[in-house]
């Protein structure tokens, strides 16, 4: 996974680069945007899932995170009560521990 791969991930989603991060451009809403899969997303941009009772901790690749994130509740799973993303790093808050280690099992099985 290269920076190119990145760059054209960015580019699909009409991402523009601002002082705190990645934004849509004016006057569209998140709505409008259509995100990869998230079983993409995440084999292509998470590198490690950790869970501390009810919350994950997601590490990506720099930069991916927020579009992670996105998917992530975009996709209204059950499990996945929020994210918070920041560069490279994703807190997923879950309604509580067995629910964080379904997640977190369904997340590692789209690494293998």
């Amino acid at each position: 996974m290269g920076q190119a791969t990145l760059s054209r991930d960015i580019h699909d989603l009409n991402l523009s680069k601002a002082a705190n991060g990645y934004t849509l451009p004016l006057g569209e809403s998140s709505s409008a945007l259509t995100l990869p899969p998230v079983s993409r997303l995440v084999r292509e941009f998470v590198l490690d899932v950790r869970s501390a009772q009810n919350l994950l901790v997601i590490k990506t690749i720099v930069g991916s995170a927020q579009p992670v994130a996105a998917a992530l509740d975009e996709a209204d799973w059950s499990e996945v009560v929020g994210t918070i993303a920041g560069d490279d790093t994703i807190l997923i808050v879950c309604p509580d521990k067995e629910q964080a280690k379904e997640l977190a099992d369904r997340l590692e099985d789209m690494l293998s």
